[in-house]
């Protein structure tokens, strides 16, 4: 490797297994909406590689061009050469400055002094919780055009009663045959806590006790996903110790309710490649991570769940796949199996379910007309199902689904899988707040 390419330490080797043939072109959200070479896999790539070389300097254009990518990994599901564009989108981010001071402060505020701090996190979600009471966000939206309408669409924060922390541990409701961790999240435990109940009265009625750590804050997902890889390594590092530090069985698996922590989580030995001391606990953790659908859908517990389903009110229900979970995890059959297991529901298919619906982290506030294009695409792919419910598996899709129903005066919301499934149960998700920790000695 010559040193005009040691100047950007870009995992260049990846660059090189593209074979030009854009076939990855249609599937990318950005280049659709720009018809700009640039700002499609295929040249994203080309861009990556001649800043490697040093044949291109990093100039606004080509920082714009990289970081307006959705990192949605549509491109990897199309792509015959097995291209890891997540892989190589998250290494050229890492070496390459935010483009402008609304990018850089969002990054500095939300990646380092917010999600990996529980505390700090819980404060700001009460804090943005009063505003939203006070209606401030809908006052001040007019002044901050596109992105203030998408600030003013947010959902509400609920009460801090419905942001509390999970029990240590929420024992099986049916029969015990096992003992599972999982992620309460940062966004998800503040924003959807409901959802993380949901999926603990899911767990518990599979014959799972459900165990999770106390004290963490952060898997560190968004931050390797735009770039921040050393705070990335950090939180990965916290949240392996956490687990191992929680108890129960070593080797009980991780399940993940949030598509884009369980892709993250999935690939910590990525984060890892040239430390031989974490590489090895990176890679044992890895391999106990699997995602909420994936676990619950293996024939045993599916079978254990659907004799506790009870009938919901007949309704029209559609499945958005989250990109993280359908591209980055490959996991698309087992959410519709699991809702085609609720009496009284009708699955109906989405055109376009697999497309991105322009959350992509902080991409909607960084770039909120693109964002609300892609949105405004998928709301019309919706009202075309005639689905009554819209049913994901992401709290950026949530939140990016919530802002669009408000937004044109929809009169639904967006629901988890989670949420729908612990609805059908005969106790529901009530069952989480009887849960006790076992009492010690």
């Amino acid at each position: 490797m010559s040193s005009a390419i040691r100047s950007l330490p870009l995992d260049y080797d990846l660059t090189l297994d593209c074979i030009h043939c854009g076939l990855c072109l249609n599937s990318c959200p950005t280049y659709r909406q720009s018809g700009r070479e640039s700002e499609g896999p295929r040249g994203r790539i080309h861009l990556m590689r001649a800043l490697a070389e040093g044949r291109l300097e990093a100039d606004q254009d080509c920082v714009e061009a990289l970081d307006s990518c959705l990192v949605c990994r549509n491109c990897e599901t199309v792509c015959p050469a097995g291209v890891q564009f997540g892989a190589l989108m998250e290494s050229a981010r890492d070496h390459l400055p935010a483009p402008g001071l609304l990018a850089r402060g969002l990054r500095w505020f939300g990646f380092r002094l917010v999600l990996p701090h529980r505390r700090v996190l819980g404060f700001l979600a009460g804090a943005v919780r009063l505003t939203q009471l006070l209606r401030l966000p809908q006052a001040i939206a007019p002044l901050l055009g596109q992105r203030g309408i998408a600030l003013a669409h947010l959902p509400v924060f609920p009460e801090a009663n419905k942001r509390r922390n999970l029990p240590p541990i929420c024992p099986s409701t049916s029969e015990r045959t096992e003992a599972v961790g999982m992620l309460e999240g940062c966004v998800q435990r503040q924003l959807y806590g409901d959802v993380n109940r949901a999926t603990v009265a899911v767990l518990n009625a599979c014959g799972a006790d459900v165990h999770t750590p106390q004290d963490h804050a952060c898997c560190g997902a968004l931050h390797a996903h735009n770039g921040d890889l050393d705070e990335a390594r950090r939180l990965a590092q916290k949240t392996i110790q956490a687990f191992e530090d929680m108890g129960g069985e070593p080797d009980m698996r991780i399940v993940l309710n949030s598509a884009g922590c369980g892709a993250h989580m999935a690939e910590y030995p990525r984060l890892f490649a040239e430390d031989p001391l974490w590489l090895p606990r990176a890679d044992a953790f890895a391999q106990r991570v699997i995602d909420f659908s994936a676990f619950v859908a293996q024939a045993e517990r599916a079978e254990r769940l659907k004799k506790q389903l009870a009938p919901l009110a007949p309704r029209k229900v559609a499945w958005d796949d989250p990109c993280h979970l359908c591209h980055g995890q490959g996991i698309t059959a087992e959410p519709r199996a699991l809702l085609d297991l609720i009496p009284g529901i009708e699955r109906v298919e989405m055109p376009g379910a697999g497309s991105c619906c322009g959350s992509a982290g902080i991409h909607a506030l960084l770039y909120p007309a693109e964002s609300n294009q892609l949105l405004d695409a998928k709301l019309e792919e919706f009202t075309s199902s005639e689905a009554d419910v819209l049913i994901t598996a992401n709290p950026g899709c949530q939140m990016q689904w919530h802002g669009g129903f408000s937004r044109t005066g929809k009169a639904t919301r967006p629901q988890h899988l989670a949420e729908i499934l612990a609805a059908s149960l005969a106790q529901g998700p009530q069952v989480v707040s009887k849960a006790k920790p076992p009492k010690k000695g």
